[in-house]
């Protein structure tokens, strides 16, 4: 089975850069001040003034070169050919040099297996060619095999920058798939989370519903009915979780019976990391008040992971958790004070700002993270919380 030839990078269509008028201008001053010195014929013919417009017209072409490569190298080679039949002078530095950047320029944007290249290198060997026949004395060994090393060179390293900016796209497109594969296996595992929250709340409206209806009187059939319903749908829905558990679950090997944590464990937490060598102070501002159980699950996951990788990349530091219940929110931060360790964050710790993201999005809060202007790093991240149908706004 053939193999697909390589992705194209298609050439750049924006206006020249400074490179590129920094480049045509050397190259316009360089042949000005070749042809106005005489160290060619052509100065000496009465054809002068033609060969300094030329030399303007290739800096011209030198300055827009990668908008169309294929072209301006075709025009330019095709053009040097019949200037060299005609007038049959030596070719002049400025107009090799203007050959090799045109032809590194057309190497390096376009495929080695493009038409267009074959086609660039055959006009470059037709400049080289209708260069050496052009003058009356002929070209010795040596000057040929300067000619043809300099074409390589030029060849070459256009190629070189080809091959580079293919792998420069293949490491991004890898890079986006495994983002997209990082964030589809995080939003997994929340939702493996999230799910024995969900089941374990329609399981509650389950029994209490059938409680309910044991309450009722024989006479109150519409009641009794209605409950029933709720019942029969509540059964279906646990049911119906339980089965896109094991699909999540899959390789998954997480005991699904293991207690879901919440705000309420966050001493324990502590003690485990401390256990592990870090200084961890724990500060909880304002009162608590009942939260939904996958916003805690949430907020305890994202304190977790913030404490693993200052404990995997800072080394031994301080590390102050402040978890603030605000009227209208629920406000986490966690700071440290210790170096990286040549990383800048959780991006060094796998998946773990993927999954804070992914956490805060889910209840439309809000995340920031990185490195700290005194030293150290800090995560914040606010959960907007919905006020309760009680008639009473929250104070503040």
């Amino acid at each position: 089975m053939p193999h697909p030839p390589p992705p194209r990078v298609m050439s750049r269509r924006f206006p020249p850069t400074a490179v590129d008028w920094l480049i045509a201008a050397v190259m316009a001053v360089f042949g000005l001040a070749e042809e106005l010195s005489g160290r060619t014929s052509a100065f000496d013919h009465e054809q002068s003034p033609l060969w300094l417009v030329a030399v303007m017209a290739a800096a011209a072409l030198v300055l827009v070169r990668r908008r169309a490569p294929f072209t301006v190298l075709t025009v330019y080679s095709l053009a040097s050919a019949v200037s060299f039949a005609y007038f049959g002078d030596l070719a002049a530095a400025w107009q090799f040099y203007t050959q090799l950047i045109l032809l590194f320029t057309l190497v390096s944007e376009t495929s080695p297996r493009d038409p267009k290249t074959v086609f660039g290198l055959v006009v470059t060997g037709l400049f080289i060619g209708s260069m050496m026949l052009a003058v009356d004395h002929p070209f010795g060994p040596g000057d040929m095999a300067v000619a043809a090393v300099m074409a390589s060179i030029a060849g070459g390293t256009g190629f070189a920058v080809w091959r580079h900016r293919q792998v420069a796209v293949q490491a991004r497109e890898r890079g986006e798939l495994l983002a997209r594969k990082a964030v589809a296996e995080e939003r997994t595992r929340i939702a493996r989370e999230l799910h024995d929250v969900v089941a374990h709340s329609v399981s509650v409206m389950v029994m209490q519903a059938g409680a309910a209806r044991l309450m009722l009187r024989p006479d109150q059939l519409v009641e009794r009915e209605t409950l029933t319903v709720v019942e029969e749908a509540g059964r279906e829905a646990v049911e119906e979780l339980r089965r896109m558990l094991g699909l999540l679950r899959t390789d998954s090997g997480e005991d699904g019976l293991a207690p879901q944590p919440s705000l309420a464990r966050l001493e324990d937490l502590v003690e485990q990391v401390r256990a592990a060598g870090l200084e961890v102070e724990l500060t909880v501002q304002g009162e608590a008040r009942p939260l939904p159980a996958g916003l805690e699950l949430s907020a305890y996951r994202i304190i977790q992971e913030a404490l693993t990788n200052t404990l995997k990349h800072a080394g031994p530091a301080r590390v102050t958790v402040t978890v603030s219940h605000l009227p209208r929110t629920l406000s986490l931060e966690i700071v440290d004070d210790g170096p990286r360790n040549g990383h800048t964050g959780p991006q060094g710790a796998g998946h773990g700002l993927i999954g804070m993201r992914e956490r805060v999005a889910l209840f439309h809060g809000r995340l920031a993270t990185g490195p700290l202007r005194d030293g150290g790093y800090g995560v914040s991240a606010s959960f907007p919380l919905a006020v309760r149908a009680t008639g009473e706004e929250p104070a503040g």
